[in-house]
């Protein structure tokens, strides 16, 4: 069902010829919305604009949901939608279960690739943003009847293990007593132990081929080592609530047997060809080749992200496979995505997109730190949020100012601005969200009834508000078509500022009769948006704050 926005462009459009470009009313006195298609138009017929925008109106019929147009300025078409327009249109969202959310025409598999921490390592900020902005794309798509599957592509493979392994075995450690702290502390030693002596760097290394050979002894370091890993990341994943279960874990390790697969198709049907003693692909646009497999036999994550997108396809069955990733990875992922099309691993229809992000930036204004220079443990973070606020509020005002900020923007962590209840943050949506509880709390104390049903819309205040409301499904299906999560925090801010003057403006329970009653269902209206919006950013919604 169209919005009414969308319903007035489109008569408008009919009648123009060209997009009418309906922006909201800069002032309450000028309606509800504003076009200059015909300053627009004018230029092309060479007539002055008020004429051509009298002509317009003169051939616009929108009787049935507003009131007649009226022109302003040099030739401004203003709108205002009729209050039972407004009321019927928020009534109807109120009665419906899902508040309006649509339900996708054509379900899609879509997986997300998030929030893939590296083992033996702990989470630090940069994962922070993957982790959120991820989930986020996994609940809108899913409240829209999407099936979602989450892949934790974590780093459980590679060189580095062999390092892990020949330390704990030269130290004489137990590997199942360490932690992950621990863990990382020890590979760091292993780091300086592999440079500073050639013959433990030569054990390391044999260590590696014992590793990929399946070795048992080495295997079941290995196997401690991610198990602890693991049990350390699905602690912050709660603590983020992030929508990321044991199912979802696909390391890199999960691929080691379809890599010669990959080599095998790719060298069957032409697609890679050796040079210089490595097995490559050569793509139009890019001006190196993508080494499948190096000239010493080994390969490198290029081909074990072919091989996940070759069983995210033939396997998963996805329709649409989203990286979120850092904007550094953006040559990296061109590139893996334009030699899966050649190979065939994505067929038309499918979409692989890299939704990349920028960087969190400390008050100074480079990338945030710890004050020894070192990157922040993502905990440390998290408990110092937490310091300032309650988990959910913290939760709430890290989230908020993470996707508000527009993804590929870098942003500022600053704390204390960001738990702040006034202002732009995720905290002042929570409290808009508890002060209509406070409205419906009271209400209910004193045995008034809320109705279903909204019906008076005399004020200004209240009409901005039932204009709001209605736009709640648009915006979310404009999400998950886009990937553009500010727009949903843009408009939840919308809402609890238009909440905000109504509440000041218009006394819910001090009015009588039909009046108090239609006020007290725009306060519902405006709880179930917000809680659902918030629970879409993956955001908590107190009933009090």
């Amino acid at each position: 069902m169209s919005s009414l926005p969308q319903t007035l462009s489109a008569r408008l459009q009919a009648v123009a010829g060209i997009d009418p470009e309906l922006r909201p009313a800069t002032k309450p006195q000028f309606g509800h919305f504003q076009s200059n298609v015909a300053l627009r138009l004018a230029k092309q017929e060479g007539k002055p604009p008020r004429e051509v925008a009298q002509q317009i109106v003169d051939q616009l019929d929108l009787d049935d949901i507003a009131e007649p147009p009226e022109l302003a300025g040099p030739g401004f078409i203003n709108l205002r939608l009729k209050a039972e327009t407004l009321a019927t249109a928020a009534s109807e969202q109120l009665a419906d279960q899902r508040i309006g959310l649509p339900i996708a025409e054509h379900p899609q598999i879509v997986v997300i690739d998030y929030p893939s921490p590296n083992v033996a390592k702990q989470m630090h900020v940069g994962h922070l943003r993957t982790s959120i902005i991820g989930d986020c794309f996994n609940r809108v798509l899913t409240s829209l009847g999407h099936t979602v599957i989450p892949q934790d592509h974590i780093g459980d493979w590679g060189t580095q293990f062999g390092l892990l392994v020949e330390e704990i075995l030269d130290a004489g450690i137990d590997a199942g007593s360490l932690d992950l702290v621990a863990a990382e502390d020890l590979y760091r030693r292993a780091n300086e132990h592999f440079k500073a002596d050639p013959a433990f760097a030569a054990r390391a290394r044999s260590r590696v081929v014992k590793l990929q050979s399946g070795d048992a002894e080495t295997l079941k370091i290995w196997r401690q080592l991610i198990d602890i890993s693991t049990a350390a990341f699905r602690k912050i994943y709660a603590r983020l609530g992030l929508r990321v279960t044991e199912e979802n874990l696909a390391g890199e390790s999960s691929y080691n047997d379809d890599l010669e697969k990959v080599v095998s198709e790719l060298e069957g049907n032409g697609t890679a060809v050796i040079d210089q003693g490595a097995l490559c692909v050569f793509v139009e646009g890019f001006n190196s080749p993508m080494i499948i497999r190096k000239s010493d036999g080994g390969y490198g994550y290029s081909t074990t992200d072919l091989a996940a997108i070759r069983r995210r396809v033939r396997e998963l069955h996805a329709n649409r496979i989203i990286y979120v990733v850092g904007a550094e990875q953006g040559f990296h992922f061109d590139q893996v995505f334009a030699v899966a099309r050649k190979a065939g691993y994505l067929p038309d229809g499918v979409e692989a997109r890299h939704v990349a992000y920028g960087l969190i930036l400390g008050n100074d204004g480079k990338r945030l730190r710890t004050r020894s220079g070192s990157t922040m443990k993502l905990v440390d973070l998290l408990d110092a949020a937490e310091a300032k606020a309650a988990p959910a509020v913290a939760m709430a005002a890290i989230k908020y100012a993470d996707l508000s900020s527009g993804l590929n923007k870098d942003y500022v962590f600053d704390i204390d601005r960001m738990v702040a209840t006034t202002g732009n943050t995720g905290p002042y949506l929570q409290y808009a969200h508890a002060r209509t509880h406070q409205v419906l709390r009271k209400a209910e104390a004193e045995g008034i009834a809320v109705p279903d049903k909204i019906t008076v819309l005399d004020e200004p205040a209240e009409q901005s508000l039932a204009l709001l409301l209605p736009r709640f499904g648009e915006i979310v299906e404009e999400v998950a078509q886009t990937l553009q999560p500010h727009r949903l925090c843009g408009y939840l801010h919308d809402v609890a500022v238009a909440y905000s003057t109504f509440y000041e403006q218009c006394p819910v329970l001090k009015s009588e009769g039909e009046v108090r009653a239609s006020r007290l269902a725009l306060c519902l209206a405006t709880q179930r948006v917000l809680a659902k919006g918030l629970d879409l950013l993956g955001i908590q919604a107190p009933d009090r704050m």
